[in-house]
């Protein structure tokens, strides 16, 4: 798959995971929410894996949808008026930091093992082999 990002791309990339899981947990504290919601909602995202069984085209869709930073920063900024947004918010972009940071990025349609962060699993293997 051409287009993948490798190298010192790739690290940086992980290390903006790590620091947005960081950001996201300490403004959670700050804003002393419930910790218990916390790691009760923080592997919710990965019920879009089920669209896994639709096929890899599907899949990609629903995970990429879940794993945006886009519908995570937009209940954030719904969350000043809605403050049970916020806490999801905040729980979703730290989950999405947290995949980023384990090497789990957006997903293309070939299948799960081919991230924008490059391939994983045993697709990262075979890549190696070649």
């Amino acid at each position: 798959m051409s287009g993948e990002t490798t190298g010192a791309v790739r690290v940086l990339l992980r290390l903006e995971g790590l620091c947005v899981l960081i950001a996201a947990c300490l403004a959670y504290a700050k804003l002393s929410l419930d910790w218990s919601n916390f790691a009760i909602y923080f592997l919710v995202p990965y019920i879009s894996l089920f669209g896994y069984f639709a096929g890899a085209k599907v899949g990609a869709i629903s995970y990429n949808t879940a794993h945006s930073y886009l519908g995570a920063v937009a209940s954030l900024v719904i969350g000043f008026t809605v403050p049970a947004l916020q806490c999801a918010g905040l729980i979703w972009c730290a989950h999405i930091g947290f995949d980023r940071a384990l090497g789990y990025g957006l997903k293309y349609p070939e299948g799960f093992g081919y991230t924008h962060l490059g391939r994983i699993g045993r697709f990262a293997a075979k890549h190696s082999e070649k």
